[in-house]
């Protein structure tokens, strides 16, 4: 079964995230996913959720360790104090892609020494997908249409049955949100790594957002965790919370 998730913007900061939180608990999610940005630390939005819920899981989708390496990570953890049982670490390479394997390979030792917090790889292709495989719960996927998503899945559990397929799809459920989205789309598809991944795949970037219950469903049962990131007109608490009753 696909356990359904929502992500929100990093940006939306730690008071306003927690104001949002008891609703997105209430909705039934299984977990919260805050996007990091430059500038933006998505442990302390996750801490700040944390204390306003109870079972809801929260993640970080995803920390970039070019910019923030596993000493910076374990600090915050240590002085935010979120309950380990409920804290996802999501990280992911950066855009420093020399090195990148072993920078990644270190950093998941490293926080395995230190925390028992799950831990989730950002994979985009085939070799930082192996790694996730052998070295982190989760792989976090992304830009994905229903069959590939499908199909990196199934890759990753034979090479590890434990672990968990998480993929990012970018949703707007309001046509006012649409433009947003599509320009989102078109601004990853010029970066470098992301241009490969769609011209390796064969698929558009519009190809994988969910704009309506049945885009949604395409991808129930494809993956361990469908998270659904909300593309909404301005970022706003408010339209999170009008985004929640659309998402089900």
């Amino acid at each position: 079964m696909t356990r359904i998730s929502l992500g929100i913007a990093g940006s939306l900061g730690p008071e306003k995230a927690a104001e949002i939180a008891p609703y997105v608990e209430a909705a039934g999610f299984h977990a919260l996913w805050i996007n990091e940005t430059q500038g933006i630390n998505a442990l302390e939005v996750a801490a700040a959720v944390a204390k306003e819920t109870d079972r809801l899981v929260v993640a970080t989708g995803v920390i970039a360790v070019d910019r923030r390496p596993a000493s910076e990570i374990l600090d915050d953890l240590a002085r935010l104090e979120i309950p380990a049982e409920r804290l996802v670490v999501g990280i992911g390479s950066g855009q420093k892609p020399e090195g990148a394997l072993a920078r990644m390979e270190q950093t998941l030792a490293d926080l395995r020494a230190a925390t028992t917090a799950r831990l989730a790889v950002g994979a985009l292709g085939p070799k930082m997908r192996r790694l996730a495989a052998e070295h982190a719960d989760a792989a976090v996927l992304s830009w994905l249409s229903p069959e590939e998503a499908s199909a990196q899945s199934d890759e990753l559990h034979a090479r590890q049955p434990r672990g968990s397929a998480v993929l990012y799809a970018r949703t707007s459920a309001v046509p006012e949100a649409r433009a947003r989205l599509e320009k989102e789309a078109a601004a990853y598809a010029e970066l470098p790594a992301y241009a490969r991944h769609f011209a390796r795949l064969g698929i558009d970037p519009l190809d994988t957002v969910i704009s309506s219950p049945e885009d949604r469903d395409r991808y129930r049962g494809t993956i361990d965790e469908l998270v659904l990131r909300a593309v909404t007109p301005a970022d706003r608490a408010g339209e999170y919370l009008d985004f929640l009753p659309l998402a089900h």
